[in-house]
C-alpha cells in the first residue's frame, strides 16, 4: 500500500456513509430473477430508493454526503431496504450523525482508565480469565489468567495494547487462536462499529492505517463494511503450555464507563478444558500442573 493509501485507510465521515450504503446494497439479492443482466451484485441505487420510499436523487445526495440531516424515518426505511440487523442499523444511524457533524465534539482520543474497584474485581476472578476492553479494542485491564491465556497486554506500550493489532501483527496470535480467521474478521467488524461511533478519532485512523499497510486480510475485511457486536460465544485456543481448550465468554457493558466492556471466560464444568485451565492457573502459581484425580 502506498503512503497516500495509508492516509486514506482510516475513516472519513464524508465518504463512510456512502461506502457503507454501497457495500450493503451489494449484499441484498433483488426480488425475482428477471430483468436486464446486472453488471454488479445486489440492488441498484434506484431500487434501494424505491424500497426506502425516497427519490433516486435524494438517495444519491445522501450517499455522497451532500444531505446532512436525513430523518430517522428515512434512515429506518433504508435499514429495512438493505435488510440490516440491529447492529448494522445502529451503525447506519451513527454514520449519518457523523455526516451532520453532531459527533465532532466527542473526546474520541481521550485516555480511558479503569476504576480501581474494577481492577480488584478482575483479580477476584481467580479461576476465570477476565479483562476489560475499551476503544479501538484496547485492553485496559486484565487478570493474570487472561494474560496467560491470551498475551500480557499491560506490559506492552500503550498504543500496542489493542486486541486487533495483536491479532493481525503478532504471529503468536495466529497460533493462539484455533479459529484465527473467524476471530480476526469479527474484530474488524467490531473496529468498524467503533469507527461509526467515533468517526473523528485520529488514534483509530492511525491504527487502521497501520493494519492496512501490514495486512492484506485486514484490508479485505475492512473494505466490506460489515459490523459486529459480540455479546457471548465460544473462543478456541491452542495454548503452548496446556494445549487445546474451549471457553465460553460473556461481554458486559461497564456501568458508568462509556465504551468499556468486561469480558469473562468460563469453562464447561467437567470438561477437558476445565482441567486444562486449572493446570494453567496452577502454573501461574508456580505449582505445576494439577495431577488428575
Amino acid at each position: 500500500m502506498r503512503p497516500a493509501d495509508e492516509r486514506n485507510a482510516g475513516t472519513n465521515s464524508n465518504t463512510e456513509l456512502g461506502e457503507f450504503l454501497k457495500a450493503r446494497r451489494a449484499l441484498v439479492s433483488p426480488a425475482g430473477d428477471g430483468g436486464p443482466r446486472r453488471r454488479v451484485p445486489g440492488l441498484r441505487r434506484e431500487e434501494v430508493a424505491v424500497l426506502a420510499g425516497v427519490s433516486t436523487d435524494y438517495y444519491t445526495r445522501l450517499k455522497q454526503g451532500r444531505h446532512k440531516r436525513p430523518s430517522k424515518s428515512v434512515l429506518g426505511a433504508l435499514a429495512k431496504a438493505l435488510e440490516l440487523d440491529e447492529t448494522a442499523a445502529g451503525h447506519l444511524f451513527n454514520l449519518a450523525r457523523s455526516v451532520s457533524g453532531s459527533g465532532r465534539n466527542n473526546p474520541s482520543s481521550s485516555i480511558q482508565r479503569v476504576r480501581p474497584s474494577l481492577h480488584q474485581l478482575l483479580d477476584s476472578f481467580t479461576g476465570h480469565p477476565a479483562f476489560i476492553r475499551g476503544r479501538r479494542t484496547e485492553v485496559l485491564g486484565m487478570n493474570a489468567l487472561a494474560a496467560s491465556l491470551l498475551t500480557d497486554f499491560l506490559v506492552k506500550p500503550v498504543r500496542h495494547r489493542s486486541l486487533i493489532r495483536w491479532a493481525f501483527l503478532d504471529p503468536e496470535a495466529r497460533q493462539r487462536y484455533a479459529d484465527w480467521e473467524q476471530i480476526a474478521a469479527s474484530m474488524v467488524g467490531t473496529l468498524r462499529l467503533d469507527a461509526g461511533r467515533h468517526p473523528h478519532d485520529p488514534l483509530l485512523a492511525q491504527l487502521v492505517g497501520e493494519l492496512s499497510m501490514n495486512s492484506e486480510e485486514f484490508r479485505t475485511w475492512w473494505a466490506d463494511h460489515r459490523v459486529v457486536e459480540r455479546r457471548d460465544g465460544i473462543k478456541r485456543f491452542n495454548h503452548p503450555q496446556v494445549g487445546y481448550l474451549e471457553v465460553n465468554y460473556e461481554a458486559l457493558d461497564v456501568t458508568g464507563a462509556p465504551d468499556q466492556t468486561l469480558f469473562i471466560y468460563t469453562i464447561e464444568p467437567g470438561s477437558d478444558s476445565e482441567a486444562k485451565l486449572r493446570d494453567l492457573a496452577a502454573l501461574l502459581n508456580g505449582q505445576g500442573p494439577v495431577p488428575e484425580a
